[in-house]
């Protein structure tokens, strides 16, 4: 396995405006809700860089890390943004979004892999464990997986913007009524700023929408929806400073609410550490 990080050449490729989609237009929404229409957009070549830091936060920015199963966890995590796949009779709490990514990927016109041909029917994970995923790193299998997730970096970034556009509806329909202009007002709060944008297509590809009653522990969520609704303020220069205090305290409690088998307080000292590169800490 291939542990280098790609070189300045393949950064260019991988990242370059004429083989990026969303670098060389701006991407967006309008997500209608009653009464408030909400335009997110990016702007040209700024999803490139939030799929960069993405790939860096998830693995270190290198190939290798493209194929990973976690020590501790029952699925593999694939990509930039390490999307989770699961294996044949294994559902966790988790949302499973490689499938998505494939049939998102599939649908732009990208070639898939043989591998990958009965994802987009809801074939699982080719390994049924992280023993045999190990085993397999240097399989023509792995080896085609890795090359497919290497030359479809561009689609992976432009698939976060995608989930970003549509988490907003979602969150507020999940939202209790008095929480929704709330929730929307921080939203909006957040998209005004790079960084601010940055820290909204991270975190929900880091803990999801928040909208899924499996993703929680003791009642109590830790996706984009629980960090927005812990928030309150207004002014847009302290946005993305209240977002990185808001999601640590969202975070640390799900340690807490956690089941003590999961053994998740391991995990907090880098959850945290990922949270701090929002405001530049």
């Amino acid at each position: 396995m291939d542990k280098s990080r790609p070189s300045s050449e393949q950064r260019r490729r991988l990242f370059g405006r004429r083989n990026f989609a969303v670098a060389s237009v701006a991407v967006g929404i309008i997500a209608l809700w009653p009464h408030s229409v909400v335009s997110v957009n990016l702007p040209a070549g700024e999803a490139s860089k939030i799929g960069k830091r993405v790939w860096q936060n998830e693995c270190n920015g290198t190939i290798s890390g493209l194929t990973s199963w976690n020590k501790g966890e029952d699925f593999a995590s694939l990509g930039i943004g390490h999307f989770i796949w699961y294996p044949k009779g294994r559902r966790g709490p988790f949302d499973e979004s490689f499938p998505e990514l494939v049939s998102y990927i599939s649908k732009r016109g990208a070639k898939l892999p043989t591998m990958l041909l009965g994802v987009v029917r809801g074939d699982p994970c080719t390994w049924n464990s992280r023993t045999e995923f190990v085993r397999a790193e240097q399989t023509p299998e792995m080896k085609q997986l890795r090359r497919f997730l290497v030359d479809t970096i561009d689609l992976q970034a432009e698939f976060l913007v995608a989930r970003l556009q549509a988490a907003l509806p979602k969150m507020l329909a999940e939202a209790a009524s008095a929480d929704r202009s709330n929730v929307q007002r921080q939203f909006e709060r957040l998209m005004k700023t790079p960084q601010g944008r940055y820290a909204l297509v991270d975190y929900v590809n880091f803990k999801g929408e928040g909208v899924l009653h499996t993703e929680r522990y003791q009642g109590q969520g830790w996706g984009l929806l629980q960090v927005l609704e812990t928030m309150h303020g207004t002014s847009e220069a302290d946005a993305v400073d209240e977002f990185t205090r808001a999601a640590k305290a969202v975070l640390t409690r799900r340690v807490k609410n956690s089941p003590p088998g999961r053994h998740e307080s391991q995990w907090l000292t880098g959850w945290l550490r990922r949270i701090n590169s929002y405001s530049g800490g």
